[in-house]
C-alpha cells in the first residue's frame, strides 16, 4: 500500500514558482521578437505613397461583422479575407477605379466599383443578405490568410451538414471516422489518415480556441471528449490535415479541428426529439438581448441540451447528458470585441463494453449482450472562456484569450474479463480530477514586402494542467477497489511561441512559412511509492513549416506543403524514460490541387506522406510503459462537391491509405486498425419550398486488426437519411441511422481474453456492435 494520504493535497508552490520564472523569461524573449518583427515590417513601408481601401462587411440580418468573407480586387487579382471585425484592406494602390467582388458561402454575392485617390483611404461598408448556398461562390484562388486550400470545402460542408449529435460534429472532416464503444458517454475513437487516433492522440481539437484534448489523461494521452459542445451552437468548423500550421501545436500530426460557436442566434429555438431505444432529447437556444441590440453590436444567448438513451443493448445504457451554455459578444467603439463564454456539462452511463466474437458465435450472448455489464462511468466539465480582440489604428489585430476548465472523469472497463483475475474479473477504474488554466495571445500585421502583400502572425501561449489523484485501479462491480495499479498527482505546463508569415510574392504565388517552439515541464508524484518524490522533466521541440500555393488560373490552384508536427506523451512516460523519446516528431508532406472545372463542381485531390518517430508510450489501461516503433503512412485524398441544380447537392470523399511500421519484417509490419480505404458522401436537398433532407453513406473497408493481418477488422457500408420541413416559425423532421439495418461493428480490437468457463486465454476480435435501424422524430419552434 501507499503511505501518502490521498485526501491531503500535495503542495505545488515550488512547481508554480519554477513555472512562473520560465514564463517571465519566455515572454521577455517573445517581446523582443515582436519589436524586431515590427521594425523589419515597418521598414518596407516607409516610402509607400499610394491609396488604400479599408472596407467592412456585415451580415444584414444580425448587423454583426462577417468573418471570413472573400474579397477580390478584380483589376489587380489581389484577394483578402475579412477579419474578426469584418474588415479587409488593400494597400499601396495606384489612383484609379477598382472593381471589388465580395462573396461568402450562404450569402448573396456583391460587386461594385470604387475610386481610390493618392494618399487617401476609402472605407466602403457592405451588407450581405442570406441566400441559398451556391457552389459557384466557392473560391479557389489563394491570397494571404486564404492559404488554407480546404476553406471552401469547410464552408460548403458546414452549411450542408448540420450536426444532429456530438458525433456528427466530427464527421464534417473529410476522411474522419469515429466509433463509440462505451455506452455513449466516453469520448469517441477517431480514425484519420491511416491513424487509429484512439481518443485524440494525433488530432488537435479546440472549441473557440480552447483545447479539448487532455494531456496525461487517466484513460489515454490526448483524450478529447467533445460532448460538452451543443451541435446547434456551432457556427463554423475550421479543419485541415497534416502538421503544416504554426498556430496549431500539441497533437497536430494527422490534423486539427477548431469549432467556433455562434456569436449570435438569428431566432430563439426550442426543439424536442424522440426515437427508438428510449431516446429523448430536448434543446433550447434563447436570444437574451433580442434584435434591438444588434445595432448596438452586442448579443447574448443561452443554450441547453438534455439527452437520455438506453441504446439497442440488452443491458440498458441509462445514458444521461446535460449541457448548459451562455455566450456574450460585444463590439466597443468599432475597435474592440469582448466575448465571454461559460458552459457546463455532465453525463453518466452504463456500458456493455467490447464483446468477444466467440461468445456470440457459441450463443453464449447475443450481438447486443455483455460479458460484464457493470462497465460505465460519469464525467463533467465546466468551462470559462474570455477573449478580447483589438484592432489598432494602423490596422493590426491583437488577440488575448484566457480560459479555465474544471474536469472530472471516472470510467469502469473490462477488456480481458477473467484473464488476470479468474476469481474477481479484470475490471479497472480510471479516475481523475483536473484543473486547466490557459492563456493565448496573437498579433497580426498586414504589411508589404517588395510592394507585395505580407501577412504576419506572432503568437504565444501557456497551458497548465493540474490532474489530482490520477488513478488506475483493479475493481469489482464498480464498488470495491482490489488493487491500485497507478495513483498520483500530475502537473504539466506547456509554453509555446510561433511566427507565421505569408507573402504573396508574385501575382499567382503565395508562400507561407512558420516556425513554432513548444517547451514542456512534466511533474509526477507517485502515491504508491513509500517515500515522497516529485519527479520532474523538461523537454522542448522546434517545428518548422512551409507551404507554397500557385494559382494556375481562376479555376485551379496547386499547392505543396511540408512541415514538422508532434504529439506530447504522458508525464508518467516522461519521468520513467528520463525525458528521452517522449516528444516524437511527425514529418509530413502534401501536394495537390483545388479545381473548379465548371462553376458548380469543386474538386480537391491531394497526395500525402507522414512519418512518425519512435517513442515510448504509457498504456493507460495497464499502467505500463511500452515502446512504439517508427511508422510511415502515405495516401491519396479526393473530395468532390457538385451542385446540379439550385436545390440539389452531391458530395463524396475518397481516402486511400497505406500504413506500415518501419524496421519490421515485410508481412508483419501492418499497423493495427489503420484504415486502408474509406469513403463518405451523399446527396442533400434544400428546396425553396421548405422541404430539405439528405441521404448519406459511410464506408470503411476491411483492415488489419494485428501486425501480420492474420486477423481482420471487418468493414461496413451504412446509409443514413434525414427528411425535414422548415417554416419560418417551426420545423418538423425524421432521421434514420442505418437505413438498411446492416449488421456492423462500430469498433473492433484484437484482444487476448478469457471467459469464466475457459481454461486458456484466446486472442481474437472483440467488438462493439454498431447501431441497428434507428428512427427519430423531431419538432422545433422558432420565435
Amino acid at each position: 500500500m501507499y503511505l501518502t494520504n490521498p485526501t491531503e493535497k500535495i503542495t505545488i508552490h515550488s512547481s508554480i514558482q519554477s513555472v512562473a520564472s520560465k514564463i517571465f523569461a519566455f515572454f521577455k524573449y517573445f517581446r523582443i521578437l515582436i519589436v524586431f518583427s515590427l521594425m523589419f515590417l515597418s521598414f518596407n513601408c516607409l516610402f509607400a505613397h499610394h491609396g488604400m481601401i479599408k472596407g467592412t462587411v456585415y451580415d444584414s440580418e444580425t448587423q454583426l461583422p462577417l468573418i471570413g468573407a472573400n474579397i477580390w480586387l478584380n483589376n489587380t487579382e489581389q484577394g483578402a479575407v475579412t477579419n474578426e471585425f469584418g474588415i479587409y484592406r488593400f494597400q499601396h494602390l495606384a489612383p484609379g477605379i477598382y472593381q471589388i467582388s465580395i462573396s461568402f458561402i450562404g450569402f448573396e454575392a456583391q460587386e461594385f466599383a470604387i475610386e481610390v485617390k493618392d494618399e487617401t483611404t476609402v472605407t466602403p461598408k457592405t451588407y450581405l443578405k442570406t441566400s441559398s448556398l451556391q457552389l459557384n461562390e466557392a473560391v479557389v484562388r489563394a491570397s494571404g490568410s486564404m492559404k488554407d486550400q480546404l476553406s471552401s470545402i469547410q464552408a460548403i460542408d458546414v452549411a450542408l451538414r448540420p450536426a444532429n449529435s456530438s458525433q456528427d460534429i466530427l464527421r464534417v472532416v473529410p476522411g474522419l471516422f469515429i466509433g463509440q464503444h462505451a455506452g455513449g458517454g466516453k469520448a469517441e475513437q477517431i480514425f484519420l489518415r491511416g491513424f487509429d487516433i484512439d481518443h485524440g492522440t494525433d488530432i488537435r481539437l479546440t472549441v473557440d480556441g480552447m483545447p479539448v484534448n487532455m494531456v496525461s489523461h487517466a484513460h489515454g494521452q490526448g483524450y478529447a471528449d467533445l460532448h460538452f459542445l451543443i451541435p446547434e451552437t456551432v457556427g463554423f468548423t475550421q479543419f485541415d490535415k497534416g502538421p503544416y500550421y504554426a498556430s496549431q501545436g500539441d497533437f497536430t500530426t494527422a490534423g486539427y479541428v477548431n469549432f467556433r460557436t455562434k456569436n449570435a442566434v438569428d431566432k430563439s429555438m426550442v426543439k424536442l426529439e424522440a426515437g427508438q431505444f428510449d431516446t429523448k432529447r430536448a434543446v433550447a437556444l434563447i436570444d437574451v438581448l433580442g434584435k434591438d441590440n444588434n445595432e448596438r453590436k452586442q448579443s447574448a444567448y443561452i443554450a441547453s441540451e438534455y439527452l437520455f438513451a438506453n441504446g439497442a443493448f440488452e443491458s440498458p445504457q441509462n445514458f444521461r447528458r446535460i449541457n448548459l451554455m451562455g455566450k456574450y459578444h460585444q463590439h466597443f467603439n468599432n475597435d474592440k470585441i469582448l466575448t465571454a463564454t461559460f458552459s457546463h456539462f455532465n453525463s453518466q452511463w452504463d456500458a456493455s463494453g467490447q464483446i468477444p466474437q466467440r461468445a456470440v458465435d457459441s450463443g453464449l450472448i447475443g450481438r447486443f449482450g455483455a460479458i460484464d455489464d457493470t462497465e460505465g462511468g460519469n464525467t463533467s466539465r465546466t468551462n470559462l472562456n474570455l477573449q478580447l480582440t483589438s484592432f489598432t489604428e494602423n490596422g493590426h489585430l491583437f488577440k488575448n484569450q484566457f480560459y479555465y476548465s474544471h474536469y472530472d472523469f471516472e470510467l469502469y472497463s473490462n477488456f480481458t474479463f477473467f484473464l488476470e483475475d479468474p476469481e474477481n474479473g479484470d475490471q479497472i477504474r480510471q479516475k481523475e480530477d483536473r484543473h486547466i488554466f490557459g492563456y493565448n495571445t496573437t498579433f497580426n500585421l498586414e504589411k508589404s514586402l517588395a510592394n507585395r502583400p505580407l501577412y504576419t502572425e506572432i503568437g504565444a501561449g501557456i497551458r497548465f494542467d493540474n490532474s489530482d489523484e490520477n488513478e488506475l485501479s483493479h475493481t469489482k462491480n464498480r464498488t470495491t477497489i482490489l488493487e491500485r495499479i497507478a495513483y498520483g498527482d500530475i502537473d504539466e505546463t506547456n509554453l509555446n511561441a510561433y511566427v507565421d508569415v505569408t507573402w504573396d510574392f508574385a501575382k499567382k504565388f503565395s508562400l507561407n512559412t512558420g516556425l513554432r517552439y513548444d517547451q514542456f515541464q512534466f511533474e509526477y508524484v507517485d502515491f504508491l511509492q513509500t517515500n515522497y518524490d516529485r519527479q520532474s522533466q523538461n523537454k522542448g521541440i522546434l517545428a518548422p513549416k512551409i507551404s507554397l500555393f500557385y494559382d494556375l488560373n481562376k479555376k485551379m490552384q496547386l499547392y505543396g506543403k511540408a512541415g514538422v508536427g508532434f504529439h506530447s506523451n504522458d508525464a508518467r512516460v516522461v519521468v520513467a524514460q528520463n525525458g528521452t523519446q517522449i516528444l516524437p516528431k511527425a514529418f509530413g508532406t502534401d501536394i495537390g490541387l483545388l479545381w473548379k472545372p465548371i462553376d458548380n463542381l469543386l474538386v480537391n485531390v491531394g497526395a500525402w506522406r507522414l512519418n512518425l518517430e519512435q517513442e515510448f508510450v504509457y498504456v493507460g489501461d495497464a499502467g505500463v510503459v511500452e515502446p512504439s516503433g517508427e511508422t510511415e503512412r502515405f495516401g491519396l485524398d479526393v473530395s468532390l462537391r457538385f451542385q446540379p441544380t439550385d436545390w440539389l447537392y452531391l458530395d463524396t470523399d475518397l481516402n486511400l491509405t497505406e500504413a506500415k511500421a518501419i524496421g519490421e519484417p515485410e508481412g508483419a509490419n501492418y499497423i493495427p486498425l489503420a484504415p486502408l480505404f474509406t469513403s463518405i458522401g451523399g446527396l442533400t436537398v434544400r428546396h425553396p419550398s421548405g422541404f430539405n433532407g439528405s441521404l448519406r453513406y459511410r464506408y470503411m473497408g476491411d483492415r488489419p486488426a494485428n501486425e501480420d493481418y492474420s486477423i481482420t477488422a471487418t468493414g461496413y457500408f451504412i446509409l443514413d437519411a434525414v427528411v425535414k420541413y422548415t417554416h419560418s416559425r417551426f420545423e418538423v423532421g425524421i432521421s434514420v441511422e442505418n437505413l438498411m439495418d446492416v449488421e456492423w461493428n462500430e469498433t473492433q480490437f484484437d484482444t487476448e481474453s478469457r471467459l469464466s468457463n475457459e481454461p486458456n486465454p484466446v486472442s481474437e476480435i472483440h467488438f462493439t456492435p454498431g447501431t441497428p435501424f434507428f428512427g427519430k422524430v423531431g419538432v422545433g419552434v422558432f420565435f
